[in-house]
């Protein structure tokens, strides 16, 4: 046997030897990710976080290639996991319906639906160019199931652009277009309907900003990379509220549009080729309408004795004001823990009453803030408790076990979610649909 043959084997035999280690290195890392994986959808099923409530992404396993591209693009972090080589979902219900996994999928394998099998949402009905039931009337943004910042003004954008399409401008129209909602998707449309031409007249309940306005001062939005007309791309990453209303605001002014805020639309009444649309201000006729409010709709009260009372609140917007009180936080959400975050922050003595065993829906930095300041005594949560009563100086509250708790108070802030404008919408003649799992962004 030659030197030289003797050589070549041993080449490739360090060659195959090699190729074994690596290929078991990687089989080793795989079932490692693997079982990490199983352990976070397990615990997402005891926090309860693995059943999706809203938007959420669905992957199609015969299409999955495995690239992990999902998983690296969602911003939220654990939402997607890999199981078996294919992407999966762990903790479903903390999706934000960011989207950023739908686009990053190289072979298409996801969705985004909403609603399970289980669980419906109540969804207004929409085409895909986001006509409703009743012609030239739009919806675009949170209302329609897209909540997100990004997206929602995507849609504001989008919906104004195909609705001028179908635009039939009359004589007996004094606008062609009249928004309702002056939020991210507002907004948004309010800038294409001005850089198209159209004559049109943007109403706001509120105030510029929408949800956003509603937002603590201090607290962060979470967005990304989003193109407003007549303005340009706009990448801001993480921004507080005041930046994002700022460059809103500045973006309007210079293209010398104004927003009439306070003032509610109660009615839309279809007369003929148009719409007579009334407010809290007065009466106006327009071609077509574009709905772009939350889906919040007006905040849900707890419908207590003493609710009516002035230290009762529904959103927090200046926690830095609030110094050394007594705060009773009602709710169990990201919204309720942040607002109890940032009043106890300022050094107030700071309660949660939520009805739930435990915060089992909360992103995960805010469980993970809230239980530090639990174990520093900062907050008093008060678990397995419901509102009875609201007095000048107390708060009544129930416990499950049959019990009575009173504690000092001086201003309570609930965080009870939104009732939805079923009503308004119905009496409007747009068709509510529930969605069981429905997909509502897929690729065609």
């Amino acid at each position: 046997m030659s030197e030289v043959f003797i050589e070549e084997l041993i080449i490739y035999g360090a060659v195959i030897g090699a190729v074994f280690f690596i290929f078991f290195f990687y089989l080793k890392r795989g079932a490692k990710k693997n079982r990490e994986t199983e352990e976070k959808i397990q615990k997402a099923k005891e926090f309860g976080l693995y059943e999706p409530v809203s938007l959420h992404p669905v992957v199609n396993p015969d299409m999955c290639i495995g690239t992990a591209a999902c998983i690296e693009a969602c911003p939220e972090k654990d939402i997607l996991g890999l199981v078996n080589g294919k992407a999966s979902t762990i903790n479903a219900s903390r999706c934000v319906g960011h989207g950023a996994c739908f686009h990053a999928c190289p072979v298409q394998a996801i969705s985004l639906h909403i609603g399970t099998e289980k669980r419906g949402v109540d969804l207004p009905h929409v085409s895909q160019e986001f006509e409703t039931n009743v012609p030239m009337i739009f919806i675009a943004g949170e209302l329609g199931g897209m909540g997100l910042i990004k997206n929602a003004v995507e849609q504001g954008k989008q919906a104004v652009s195909y609705l001028s399409k179908k635009l039939n401008r009359t004589e007996g129209a004094a606008y062609d277009i009249i928004i309702v909602g002056a939020g991210p998707a507002g907004i948004s449309a309010t800038l294409r309907a001005k850089e198209l031409g159209l004559k049109f007249v943007t109403f706001e309940q509120d105030t510029l900003g929408g949800t956003v306005y509603s937002f603590p001062r201090a607290k962060i939005v979470m967005t990304s990379a989003m193109s407003l007309p007549l303005h340009g791309t706009v990448k801001l990453g993480e921004t507080s509220k005041a930046e994002l209303l700022t460059l809103w605001k500045s973006v309007l002014s210079k293209n010398n549009i104004k927003i009439s805020e306070r003032e509610k639309v109660e009615s839309i009444e279809r007369s003929g080729e148009f719409f007579n649309i009334t407010t809290s201000g007065g009466n106006y006729t327009s071609a077509s309408v574009l709905i772009a409010i939350g889906r919040r709709g007006t905040p849900r009260k707890l419908g207590v004795k003493g609710e009516e009372g002035e230290k009762v609140y529904y959103r927090l917007l200046e926690p830095e004001l609030i110094k050394n009180k007594n705060v009773l936080v009602v709710g169990g959400g990201d919204s309720a823990i942040e607002s109890a975050m940032l009043i106890a922050d300022e050094g107030n003595n700071v309660s949660i009453s939520y009805r739930g065993e435990s915060f089992s829906r909360l992103k995960p930095k805010n469980l993970e803030r809230i239980e530090s300041a639990r174990s520093e005594n900062k907050v008093d949560i008060l678990l397995n408790t419901t509102v009875k009563e609201i007095l000048p100086d107390k708060v009544i509250l129930s416990e499950t076990s049959g019990g009575i708790k009173e504690i000092p108070n001086d201003l309570v802030y609930v965080f009870a979610g939104g009732e939805l404008p079923n009503a308004f919408l119905e009496k409007t003649g747009i068709r509510i649909t529930k969605k069981f799992g429905d997909a509502i962004l897929k690729h065609s």
